[in-house]
């Protein structure tokens, strides 16, 4: 069984991912005038690009894109920085600025996205070898951090509201709920990257923790995207009137 999930990591891993982003647009029509609409259209961005992620497999010799071996692009820690590390956190932040009601609360997330995005930027130039092949772990620190906020001011203001009696029907809380889940997982292993790093030409990464690492994406990536399919289909969309931003 170890070696299947690990054997098609990969496929797996997408399989979810396109299952979330097809659910997405099959209930389109239900949600758009929603802001998970623009939920519906990151899926299908994270999906597309997760997949454009895999063209370091063509990266071998006498590969169609060998030419690309021994350079900074041989590895796709760029992309995924960009993309997922800068860009996922970014789109929460513009998402939850749409469902939440609270001043304060719009406040707070919107200056510690903007922060973010300002660390980020700043990192990135002051490290820019490492960003063709590393993560940061600052960056996935804080990028949680504003991800855990926003989940939380959502957790407060539906507690303080009627929401509370039908946020089973809510696709808001399912959102909310999985990616505050997910990032609590995902977030120690960014601590423990020095023992899954390479350098351009060369892997450097410990057999055991390669194995731990691959299995705790691969669970928490099903069940995260599991979970928005679901919810698609289960929830009910709410009030045009609820967004006020």
């Amino acid at each position: 069984m170890l070696d299947f999930l690990l054997y098609n990591y990969d496929d797996l891993t997408s399989g979810v991912e396109v299952s979330a982003a097809v659910s997405g647009l099959f209930y389109f029509k239900k949600y758009k005038s929603t802001v998970i609409k623009y939920f519906i259209i990151y899926l299908v961005l994270i999906a597309f690009l997760d997949f454009a992620n895999a063209y370091v497999y063509l990266v071998e010799p006498d590969g169609l894109l060998s030419n690309l071996s021994g350079t900074r692009f041989e590895k796709n820690h760029w992309l995924s920085n960009i993309y997922w590390n800068i860009g996922a956190i970014l789109f929460f932040v513009f998402f939850f600025r749409k469902v939440l009601k609270t001043k304060l609360f719009l406040k707070i997330i919107t200056y510690s996205g903007c922060t973010f995005l300002i660390y980020a930027i700043i990192n990135i130039l002051l490290n820019w070898d490492k960003f063709f092949n590393q993560f940061f772990i600052s960056t996935a620190v804080f990028g949680a951090i504003v991800i855990f906020m926003c989940a939380i001011f959502y957790f407060v203001e539906i507690l303080l509201s009627d929401e509370i009696l039908v946020f089973n029907k809510s696709i808001n809380f399912y959102i909310s709920a999985t990616i505050f889940i997910w990032w609590l997982i995902i977030t120690p292993l960014a601590f423990y990257d020095v023992y899954y790093r390479y350098e351009i030409g060369r892997n450097f990464h410990d057999e055991n923790f390669f194995i731990l690492r691959s299995l705790v994406y691969l669970f928490s990536n099903i069940f995260m995207y599991l979970t928005f399919a679901f919810a698609f289909p289960w929830c009910k969309p709410e009030s045009v009137d609820s967004y006020k931003n």
